[in-house]
C-alpha cells in the first residue's frame, strides 16, 4: 500500500491529537501525585481556613498556593530603607536590606537570606527544575533562587513581595539587625 498525501496528513493529525491527549493526561495526573505526597511539618501549622482568615487574598495565593505575583506589582521591590524583610505568614525575619539589590526583574531580590530563615525544595512545575524557597518556620512559599546574582554569593533570591513584610531599622540602630546572612554551601 502506498502512502498518499492524504494518508500522511491523516496520520500526522492523529499523532498530534494523541500527543495533546497524552500531555493532557500527564498534567491531570500530576496534582493527584502531589496530593499523595506526605504533608511537610513546620513549627507553625494552621488549617487552610485559619490561613485564609489571617492573610490577604494576595498573601494567601502566594504563601499557601505557590502563586506568583505580577512583576513590578510589589512596593517592596522599590524599598530602599535599612531594615528587615519578614515572612507575611509568621513574621519570621528572612532577609536583611543589606543583601537586597535591584535585579531588574520586578520582584524583590536578595543575594542571601538571614541565617536559618529559609528552606529549599526542588520545584519541577512548568517542566523546568528550579529551587523553591519557603519560610522555614511556617512553610510559606516565598519565591525561587537562581545562580545569576551578584557577589559575594552569586545567587538571586527572587521573592514575591506579597510573601514579605518590611520593618524599617530604628534610626538610632548602628547595626543592621539582619547582618547575619546565611553563607550558601
Amino acid at each position: 500500500m502506498s502512502l498518499s498525501r492524504r494518508h500522511l496528513l491523516g496520520l500526522g493529525g492523529m499523532a498530534a491529537a494523541a500527543s495533546v491527549l497524552g500531555i493532557g493526561a500527564c498534567s491531570r495526573a500530576a496534582p493527584a501525585a502531589a496530593e499523595a505526597a506526605p504533608a511537610r511539618r513546620f513549627e507553625i501549622m494552621r488549617s487552610d481556613a485559619q490561613w485564609k482568615q489571617q492573610l490577604t487574598p494576595a498573601q494567601y495565593a502566594v504563601l499557601r498556593q505557590q502563586a506568583t505575583e505580577r512583576a513590578g506589582s510589589s512596593p517592596l521591590d522599590r524599598e530602599k530603607r535599612r531594615g528587615t524583610f519578614h515572612c507575611a505568614g509568621c513574621a519570621l525575619p528572612l532577609f536583611s536590606s543589606s543583601t537586597k539589590f535591584d535585579s531588574g526583574t520586578g520582584w524583590p531580590s536578595f543575594w542571601a537570606p538571614l541565617h536559618d530563615a529559609v528552606g529549599e525544595q526542588r520545584d519541577t512545575l512548568f517542566g523546568m527544575v528550579r529551587v523553591e524557597i519557603h519560610c522555614r518556620r511556617c512553610g510559606g512559599h516565598l519565591g525561587h533562587v537562581f545562580n545569576d546574582g551578584p557577589r559575594p554569593t552569586g545567587l538571586r533570591y527572587c521573592m514575591n513581595g506579597a510573601a514579605l513584610t518590611f520593618e524599617p531599622a530604628a534610626s538610632t540602630d548602628a547595626n543592621d539587625a539582619g547582618s547575619a546572612w546565611r553563607v550558601p554551601v
